[in-house]
């Protein structure tokens, strides 16, 4: 598999994100060289809770600068990837290295294999629920508790709304995926040029875009799509996934507008849970209102106990 590696030097300087970065191989399926991934690694090691929080697409682990410190602040260890294709992680090239399966591989491989995390709580928004459902329901017994935050699971039984039509149409047909505006296009408020310029610091250039143009594509739109038998199934395992379940959508995302009722409606752990609607928020509330989510995570951890 071939694959790019952003220069270091990208990284230096990004706004209120000091936090070390941390890397571990995970396996080329093609049975090249191991790829690289990037991770942060924040808080107590030997704390009693780890909270895992993954990112979605166009972005990286940049995302949740504002949400860590909270987490960590309140005693616990913090775990937010760079999913491959994504932040400091490696790149493959070209963009059919990419799928559903994969992505799902890879970071189960970190998470479990490398870093061995047990009683997670894992916080998913975008392709980060994608991602962090299927590692749930694949994983149940390393899993305490979840959150998801404008996010879903698509079996391709149900046709996407028309915001998701648009963005997925964009990112087939622009010459140049300006990822940067497209992340500031998705919050409440604009977003100053130096943040802009840290979701763009992956991507040197369009070829380091790859994975970026390729994730839209691999959301599940029609019952024939490679991930609908595993999307169903794990489907199935979260409807009697009855540990705590937390829905935290925020106010104001067209694209995932709904989403958090049918987990409500179909996942046992839902149940017994207040749900929270993280107020001015756009699709990434992580941007708009990250302290305003580490609050809600914590209280969510406080509030259901190991």
């Amino acid at each position: 598999m071939d694959r790019l590696r952003t220069p270091d030097d990208r990284f230096v300087d990004l706004p209120d994100f000091a936090f070390p970065v941390h890397y571990a191989d995970v396996t080329d399926p093609s049975g090249g060289p191991s790829l690289r991934m990037a991770y942060i690694d924040a808080g107590p090691r030997d704390a009693r809770e780890v909270v895992v929080l993954l990112h979605g697409e166009p972005t990286w682990s940049f995302l949740y600068r504002h949400v860590i410190p909270t987490l960590v602040s309140a005693g616990h260890r913090v775990i937010a990837p760079d999913l491959i294709g994504f932040g400091r992680s490696d790149k493959p090239t070209p963009r059919s290295q990419f799928s559903f399966a994969r992505l799902v591989e890879w970071t189960r491989e970190l998470l479990f294999d490398r870093l061995d995390l047990h009683d997670v709580t894992l916080f998913g928004q975008d392709w980060g629920s994608l991602v962090g459902l299927r590692l749930v329901a694949e994983n149940v017994e390393r899993i305490a508790r979840v959150a998801i935050g404008n996010g879903g699971l698509p079996t391709g039984d149900e046709k996407p709304n028309e915001a998701f039509n648009s963005w997925q149409q964009f990112s087939q047909s622009t010459p140049e995926l300006p990822v940067g505006r497209i992340v500031s296009g998705g919050c409440a408020t604009a977003l100053d040029e130096s943040v802009i310029r840290g979701y763009d610091a992956p991507f040197p250039d369009e070829s380091f875009k790859e994975g970026a143009r390729m994730l839209p594509t691999l959301v599940p739109t029609s019952p024939d799509d490679p991930a609908h038998d595993a999307n169903v199934a794990a489907w199935e395992v979260l409807a009697k996934f009855s540990r705590p379940f937390l829905t935290c959508f925020s106010d104001g995302d067209p694209i995932t507008r709904g989403a958090d009722r049918k987990f409500q409606s179909v996942v046992a752990g839902t149940r017994a849970v207040e749900h929270v609607t993280i107020t001015g928020g756009g699709h990434f509330l992580q941007e708009d209102q990250g302290t305003q989510l580490g609050e809600v995570l914590v209280s969510f951890i406080n509030s259901h106990p190991s």
